[in-house]
């Protein structure tokens, strides 16, 4: 489950996810592009190493239409590039 809103005292979106197969609550920082039409949120969670180190992650919500939203989740490796390791399309059904 994710919850989003604009806190004005940050002047940023804030935010929290939690899913069922994990036990982290991921808190969430960002900011829409210029253009209005992506949010990227970071955020930092447990390495997907094992080694119980954390991690910086980023989640791109790029707004296409109405009706349809891409979500893609990157991490910060240790080679200081960010790796996507997820996208996802949300459409709206008809």
């Amino acid at each position: 489950m994710i919850t989003l809103g604009y806190d004005p005292q940050k002047q940023c979106y804030v935010g929290t996810w939690v899913g069922s197969m994990m036990s982290h609550l991921w808190l969430y920082e960002g900011e829409l592009d210029a253009s209005e039409t992506v949010l990227t949120l970071n955020s930092d969670g447990p390495s997907m190493t094992g080694d119980e180190k954390m991690a910086k992650y980023r989640d791109a919500i790029e707004f296409k239409s109405d009706d349809h939203r891409i979500v893609t989740s990157q991490m910060l490796g240790e080679d200081g590039q960010w790796h996507s390791f997820m996208t996802v399309n949300y459409r709206r059904r008809q």
